[in-house]
Order: structure tokens, then sequence, then C-alpha cells
């Protein structure tokens, strides 16, 4: 009777090439998350490339894409003037992606044709497409990027600005974070994984250029706007990198807040689209390599594509370990990656306590999304596309 697969005995070459997959399928998402970000710490000691700030009051166009935002769009009005900015320098203009709700009528109820605009489009066709079509009609030299769901602080315009006082400087963003994170059962992950992000940017910032920004809080000089294809999906990525490859710098400010609900940020098909805007935005390297930017290409290895593996190595760190069980060291590497396994499955029914053990769920969901992310992007499915 033939033994059972697992407990086959493996040759010494075969066994010590498994060894080697294993490996290096986990030091992948070490590598990603925790060793990026100790590189990054060792390059700010020999590196600093400091924006040449100062407070400069140009002309700026603040565009509002809204699809169906009748809950919030009087709410995002009503923040947007309260910015402590000068009235006669700022302009506001919500942008309404033929939304089916009362956002158009809400917004031009708010108009004066002035400081407050509406653009009213009677298609949906996505945010890019609107945005597209928006930029030309606006009077700003600098545009600033704000969801509607998103909330500025009073001071986050000025602060923004400053960093284009600096020549070259083609876009910044501001720091995102989470409010009400309580509200979900996800939320205080979701709020620890942004909390890192800002601590990546931050560094990836300072020592040459940031990839990608957020869009609730996101600037370009208005002539070096890229008007992206229809398709592209990661917006807040494509707009600040393609600065890079015109000569500029993607800067991130975090003293210029903007503050979004958790509830606004949950649901896989969110991160599914991210995912696939991920994959879509490995095209941008182009931009990084001619001519060539050591650094932001060194960015976008570590930050961007290594991430896209993590959750195939995953998968091929579980699968391998099977087979490499006569050891006790990999007996017990195995019992390590059930527990979290487990962990990430009860964290998907229940709301786990201490809120630390939500992020095995939260790190799994991410990285689920990452496989149909491919998918759509393989298949460009062109509903993955903001609204």
């Amino acid at each position: 009777m033939s033994q059972p697969l697992l407990g086959r005995r493996i040759a010494p070459s075969k066994n010590v090439l498994l060894q080697l997959i294993f490996w290096i399928s986990v030091l992948a998402p070490v590598y990603a998350y925790a060793g990026y970000p100790v590189v990054l710490l060792a390059l700010r000691l020999v590196i600093h490339r400091g924006v040449k700030k100062h407070p400069i009051e140009p002309y700026v166009s603040l565009l509002i894409p809204a699809y169906n935002e009748a809950d919030v769009i009087n709410r995002k009005i009503d923040n947007s003037l309260a910015l402590d900015y000068p009235a006669d320098r700022l302009e506001i203009v919500v942008a309404c992606d033929g939304s089916k709700d009362e956002t158009v009528q809400i917004a031009r109820q708010r108009a004066d044709g002035g400081r407050i605009r509406v653009l009213a489009f009677a298609e949906n066709r996505g945010k890019v497409p609107t945005l597209n079509a928006s930029i030309p009609q606006l009077r700003g030299e600098i545009v600033i990027f704000s969801d509607a769901s998103a909330m500025l602080m009073p001071d986050s315009v000025r602060k923004l600005l400053e960093n284009f006082a600096d020549p070259q400087v083609g876009a910044a963003s501001g720091r995102y974070t989470i409010v009400k994170a309580d509200d979900v059962s996800i939320g205080a992950s979701e709020d620890f994984y942004w909390k890192y992000e800002t601590f990546l940017k931050v560094q990836e910032s300072e020592l040459a250029s940031t990839l990608g920004g957020h869009g609730q809080l996101n600037a370009i000089r208005k002539d070096l706007y890229p008007f992206p294809p229809p398709g592209t999906i990661n917006d807040d990525y494509v707009i600040p990198v393609s600065v890079l490859a015109k000569g500029y710098r993607a800067v991130y400010e975090p003293t210029a807040i903007v503050c979004e609900e958790a509830q606004e940020m949950t649901g896989f098909g969110r991160r599914i689209r991210i995912m696939a805007g991920n994959f879509q935005q490995l095209r941008e390297i182009k931009g990084l390599l001619n001519p060539l930017r050591p650094l932001a290409l060194f960015f976008f290895l570590s930050h961007k594509l290594i991430r896209l593996l993590v959750p195939f190595a995953m998968v091929l760190a579980l699968m391998v370990n099977l087979f490499l069980l006569s050891s006790p060291m990999y007996r017990g590497l195995l019992a390590c990656q059930l527990i979290f396994y487990v962990l990430a499955l009860l964290g998907m029914v229940w709301k786990l306590r201490p809120k630390v053990l939500m992020l095995p769920y939260y790190f799994s969901m991410i990285n689920a999304a990452t496989f149909f992310g491919f998918y759509h992007a393989l298949t460009s499915r062109r509903g993955m596309a903001w609204k």
C-alpha cells in the first residue's frame, strides 16, 4: 500500500529546494511589511531631501467629484467654506458624475456662480472621466482633489500649499485619518493600517518622492495634470506619480489632515477595486526608468510590486510547509500559520477582543482581495472604475 502524500520521505535535494521556496515565501511578506520600513529608516540616516516650504496663497480650485452623495454634499460644502484660506483665492467646484439622487439639486442650491460652482455631467462615466472633463473648466493654478465624504481640517489647504512654494514640487498629498473607528468591526485595524501607510509615505517623501497620495486630499499643479485613461482605477496614485516622469517631486504633508468615518472605508468590493488598480498601476514603472530614478524605483518595487506578491507567497508558504513536517521546527511554523488563519476566520464572524486579534482577519482580507483584483485587472472589467 502506498504511503500518504504528506507522509512520504522526501529526497534530500528536494527537501532543500522546498525549504528554500518556503523561506522565500515567508520573507516576502516579512520584508514587505516589516523589513521595508526598517530600510527606509536606515536610508533616512544618510539621505534627507527637505522641501523648501513657506506660506503662499495661489488661486486654488477645490474639485469635489461626486456620485450619489446627497447625504454628505451639504456637509462637504460647509466644510470647504470653513477652510482657513482667502475666499477670493479659492473656488469650490462640485463635479457631479451623473448622480441618480439629489446631489446636483442640493449642490446647485449652494452655488453662486463664483466661489461655488457645479459641473453637472448627465452620464455616469466614473471618477477619472469626470476629473478629466472638469480640469479644463477650473480657474486655479493648483487643483486640490477631495472626495465628498472626506472632511478637511481648517488649515489643511494652507499646509498642503506650502509645499508648492518649492518649484520642484509638482504634487502633494495630505494625511488621511480614520474617525469613529469603533463603529465598524475592522475600524481599529483600518486606522492602524493608515497610520502605518502614513509612516511609509513620510519617509519616502523625505528621501525623494512619495508614490501615490490620498484621493481625500491630493493636489497637483494644474498644468501638470496627466489626463489619465478613462479606465484608470487608482487615480490618486497615477496622478501624483505622473509628475515624477516630468521631473517634479510628489510629496506628503502630514500636517494637512483630512478625516473620514471608518464606515466609508469598509467593504470587500472596495478592496478588490484598490487591488485591481494596484495591478493596473504597474505600468507606471516606465516613468521611473527613463530617466532612471533609483530611489523612486526602489519604493515602487518594495511598496507596490512586492505587496502584490504577498498573498501568493502566503499560500505557497502554507502549501510547502505541509511537505516539511518531519522537522519539529516546521511543525511549529505550520501551527503558527494555522493559528493565524483560525483567528482570521473567527474575525470574519465575530468582533474579537482585544482589537489586536482582528488584525489577522484584516490582513487576510486585504490580501485575499488581491486574487480578485488580479482577475479583474486581467479581464479589464469596466465595472471596477471608481464611482
